[in-house]
Parts: C-alpha cells; structure tokens; sequence
C-alpha cells in the first residue's frame, strides 16, 4: 500500500463537526486535510435544509441547554464554548443572514443550506484547509496509519493529530454508515449500542387505515406518555400516520422516553387528545347530542370537529360496541391510546443515539486509548431533539475537538 503526503491533522468526515474542527485549527496557522467519502462534501446537512435549514433555537440558554437531557453535564462546557447567540454570529459573518420562526427556530433567511456550504466551504480553501471528497476511511494498518480508499486505489497517511467526525448511522446514502464503531472498539474505546432517534414507530395498523391513510398528517392533537414510573409529559403538535405506524415532529419530541420504554418494556403506549381545544364535559355532551339521520363520522365532524383520519383512529382502537358507547367514546376522543411496538430502522431515523462514551475521552474529546485521535459530533454519545439541538452541538464540539487538538500540537499533551 503506497505511501502518501501526511498532513499535519486529518479530519475524518466533512460534515458540521469536522468541518468546523478544520476552521478553528486552520485559523491556527495548521495545515488541515479534509477526507470525505461521499462524492461532495456535508450531503446531510445539505439533507438537514430540504425543507428548511434549521441551524439552532432562540430560546434561552438555561432552557436551550437542558435539551441534552442526561448528557447536558458533558455538552455543558463545549456548548459555553460555541453557544446558538455565537453560532448565529458565525453564520452572518459568512454573509448569511438568519430570522426567527414562530416556533423559536432559527433559519437561514433563505431557508437553504447549500449558500451557507458554498460560503462556508470557500473560506476554508481560501485559509489553506486541503478537501478530499471519494476517500473513504478504513480503520487503521499495522503501522498505525490511517487506511482511505480512493478512486485510484488504497492509501495511508499519518498525521500529526487526527479528528474523527464520521456521524453516527442515521441516513447511510448520505455517508453517515456506523462502519467505524468495529474499529474504535477494537482499539479498547468504550462505545454505547448505536440506535434511532427522532424516529417513528412501528404499529400494527390495519390494512384498510394503512392503504387509505399513509402519509396523512394528524394535526392539532396533544400526545401525553407516562413511564414505569409514573413521570407524565404532554405536548400539543402534529405527527404523521405512516404505512408503518408514526412518525413527525410530536413523535420525534418523545422518541427517546419511547425507545426506552420500549427497549425495557416491550412496547409502549401513549394517547392521542384528539380535540385538545375541547374539555371532555364538552366533547361528551357533543357526542350525546343527537345525530339525526347523520353517520357518525359526519356527526363527529360536525359537534367535535374531527376530520377522517381523526375518525378512521377511533374505528381503529375501538371496538364496535365501544363505538356505540358515547361516554367510552367520548373520552377515547380524549385519551385514544396508541401501541408502539418497535423503533424503526436506525437507517431512517433523523439522528443516532448511542456512540462512544465521554468515559474514553479526556476534557478536549481526545481518545483515553489513543493520543491524537479526537472525536466530534453525533459519533459521540449524546443525542437531543430536532428543533436546531442537533446542528448546535455537532458544531459545538468540532470547535472543541479543534481546539483539543491545538492543545496537544503546541502544548504536546491535551492540556
């Protein structure tokens, strides 16, 4: 295997991580080496702006920060080193400007991400960052250098220092494959179980609701899970019935309570308001009122406001004489209860969960294992919802990746 020029750093994956990793060292005079497999470089990103870039949220930093859940302890100090108010900043020095949603989120103004990779990605070639698409990693040879497959064949390099940004396994078309996870562990790297997040879930529709209503949107309902241990949340939203089960931005908010529901469970069960505007007194003396010569879905249309999907859900829960019962019926307008039986495929799912644990990394995101070898982004194990948590914290640790690896350049330990 042939031998080729070694930069000074290597970064492995050219998404928001590692390509935030190769800005702050090229600002620091090293000469940096992007390898990516894909053809192009930040195809999920790009993915991410399909219908909107949502690069992070407006909400206060307090709240902003307990998105991370258990792992907001770990993100703490890499999200104080690059919070939203400075990533937003960042964004508008390269001629980007960005807007607030209803919702909190914050957009481009243009709603895209490529003009922000194409800006983004000039800047790095004109500080000197070197951007190497078709060369997919391959672990390490037996002389320690890093192995990359490229169009012409196999070759070796070994850096100085090494950052690895591969993603976790969510979207494997757009680079992001998990084939890492074999040769980190190989190396003694501590790495939790990869799994779906913000992803939909598998239920046991009937074939008349999936033929007639996949891909409908369930809007205006409120979702309410309570666990094993009586903690009870509730969220007022939209999500999707799919050919599978359901999916959408109300299922995504859950979706780790319901993996891990699910994952010591079996399965799991939430309910659906479906009028959440209406207090159940009302919506009961609704149902009494009498139907005439109505059907009932036209009934309920008329007194409850419930669409045909709404209905079609009641058809699918309920039994014909609960049906027929107006106070069960009434209060499964309510509280309809929904089983999950699975997570779908982690190939589909917006983001990962799992990755390598923070117990094999020191302060800077440096490999206990390996001196030299850093790690960023969602190979990490963390995970958070979608709303910009997600955008936020990839950037946040390449900055601290970067600046761990600037460390242990100038300074010969990781500092």
């Amino acid at each position: 295997m042939p031998d080729y020029p070694s930069p000074q750093v290597a970064i492995i994956g050219g998404g928001p991580a590692g390509l935030m990793a190769a800005e702050v060292l090229s600002l620091e005079g090293l000469q940096v080496d992007v390898y990516d497999a894909m053809p192009s470089l930040g195809r999920k990103f790009l993915q991410a702006g399909v219908g909107g870039l949502n690069i992070t949220h407006s909400e206060a930093y307090q709240a902003f920060r307990a998105r991370y859940g258990d792992r907001q302890p770990l993100m703490q100090a890499m999200l104080d080193r690059f919070p939203p108010s400075e990533l937003r900043s960042w964004v508008h020095a390269l001629g980007i400007e960005t807007f607030v949603g209803s919702s909190g989120r914050v957009f481009p103004t243009r709603m895209k991400a490529a003009p922000l990779l194409r800006a983004w990605l000039h800047r790095l070639r004109s500080g000197g960052v070197r951007l190497h698409v078709r060369h997919r990693w391959l672990g390490w040879d037996a002389d320690g250098g890093l192995r990359l497959a490229n169009p012409d064949g196999e070759i070796s390099i070994k850096p100085q220092a090494t950052v690895l940004a591969l993603g976790g396994a969510s979207w494997p078309q757009l680079g992001s494959d998990g084939a890492w996870v074999p040769w980190l562990q190989t190396k003694g790297v501590e790495i939790a179980p990869l799994q779906s997040a913000n992803c939909g879930f598998e239920v046991a529709w009937s074939a008349h609701l999936r033929d007639k209503f996949a891909g409908a949107p369930l809007k205006s309902v409120a979702l309410t899970f309570t666990d094993a241990l009586g903690r009870s949340e509730q969220r007022q939203g939209e999500m999707v019935i799919s050919a599978h089960g359901v999916e959408g931005s109300l299922i995504y908010a859950f979706s780790r309570r319901l993996r891990e529901h699910l994952n010591t469970h079996g399965s799991a069960t939430f309910t659906i308001d479906l009028a959440p505007g209406r207090a159940a007194e009302r919506v009961l003396a609704e149902v009494n009122h009498p139907r005439g010569s109505r059907s009932w879905s036209n009934h309920l249309q008329s007194r409850v406001g419930l669409n045909s999907i709404k209905v079609a859900l009641l058809h699918e829960v309920l039994g014909k004489n609960q049906l027929a019962d107006t106070a069960t019926l009434a209060a499964a307008i309510k509280a309809l209860p929904i089983t999950v039986r699975a997570t779908r495929p982690i190939a589909e799912a917006i983001s990962t969960a799992g990755g390598v644990c923070f117990s094999s990394l020191d302060q800077n995101l440096m490999l206990t294992t390996m001196p030299g070898v850093f790690v960023a982004g969602e190979m990490l194990d963390w995970e958070a919802p979608t709303g910009g948590y997600l955008l936020t914290a990839c950037f946040a640790t390449g900055v601290c990746a970067g600046h761990g690896v600037r460390n242990w350049l100038t300074l010969g330990n990781s500092s």
